[in-house]
């Protein structure tokens, strides 16, 4: 039996999460936290003919614990959403404290769980994650994540556009770095199969790639941020890591994680001088099995490595000294 525990299940990222996690083999027991409507949206949920039970709870009678208990991960896009002249700091008022709640609750009630931080600002929400399980001796640096996921699809699906190719999903570029934008890097160098892009067309995909959150916060006018193709990319991420749980092995999926503590973690830690970042992992039953080798870098991407690191060392502390106030 594995259970899933969905925080922030009202929300545009949690509402068709929720519906792509009901349809799911891999989920057995699913359940629906959030301020409003969980309970309906399970009910709602629960009449599909797929074999998850959903259950929501709200606040009252300890909701959040009733969720939460016995959970085998637990998944977080609560908080609020970008705006228009948002930056993901401005996210940070919010969401640093939402953050710090939910986990606070995990760590007493579900400490063993696998815990993924969809809740922007990735860069920083994560490190706050980390130190309050730090802060109840339950920190896991195997089983803790930032969802980095919608970064690799972006960069294989504006590749494919920019080649005008069909199918994107042909391609598997590796992003690494963090997850917002200039902290995002991916690796079109190592793109298998590998692509030809004229520098015109490598800046152009690794600008969009990097900053395609602002084109849906434009587009949407106020109304959201990245929802549906967010929670595309969270499902696979979950489902990689069930199926990596449950045997299945050779599974590799990117990820922001703390790197110390994680095998073959500490020497790209030392080497890059931060103990956050994202790159390929790959992921077997007690969750990251190892952290993959950065690899050769071309030198625009050596140049794009140094500001993506500068950058995260700024989001990381923001996270830590939110943490320790």
């Amino acid at each position: 039996m594995t259970k899933v525990a969905l925080l922030g299940a009202a929300g545009q990222i949690g509402t068709p999460l929720s519906l792509l996690l009901k349809t799911s083999p891999l989920v057995d027991d699913l359940t629906l936290y959030d301020l409003v409507h969980a309970p309906g949206i399970a009910i709602d949920l629960n009449h599909i003919d797929t074999a998850a039970k959903v259950t929501g709870f709200l606040p009252a009678e300890n909701g959040l614990g009733k969720a939460l208990l016995g959970a085998d991960l637990v998944v977080i896009p609560a908080g609020i959403a970008r705006k228009p002249g948002m930056s993901r700091d401005d996210l940070f008022k919010t969401n640093a404290g939402v953050i710090r709640n939910l986990v606070t609750k995990i760590a007493e009630v579900c400490p063993e769980a696998f815990v993924l931080i969809i809740t922007n600002p990735v860069n920083s929400t994560l490190p706050i994650a980390v130190e309050t399980l730090k802060k109840y001796n339950v920190f896991n640096p195997a089983k803790v994540f930032g969802v980095t996921t919608l970064d690799v699809v972006r960069a294989s699906t504006f590749v494919a556009h920019a080649l005008g190719e069909s199918q994107p999903q042909k391609f598997k570029v590796p992003v690494i770095g963090g997850h917002s934008g200039a902290t995002i890097l991916p690796l079109f160098s190592q793109c298998k199969p590998p692509v030809n892009l004229s520098n015109e067309q490598r800046d152009a995909v690794t600008y969009r790639v990097q900053f395609g959150g602002d084109e849906i916060v434009q587009a949407k006018a106020g109304a959201g941020s990245a929802t549906t193709c967010m929670a595309y990319a969270g499902f696979r991420f979950i489902c990689s890591i069930l199926k990596a749980v449950s045997g299945q092995t050779g599974i590799f999926e990117e990820a922001y994680l703390y790197l110390p503590g994680i095998p073959g973690g500490e020497e790209i830690s030392s080497q890059l001088g931060v103990d956050y970042f994202a790159l390929p992992v790959e992921l077997g039953t007690e969750g990251v099995k190892k952290a993959c080798p950065i690899g050769t870098l071309s030198a625009y991407e050596e140049e794009k490595l140094a500001i993506a690191v500068d950058e995260l060392k700024t989001n990381v502390k923001k996270g830590i000294d939110f943490s320790a106030a």
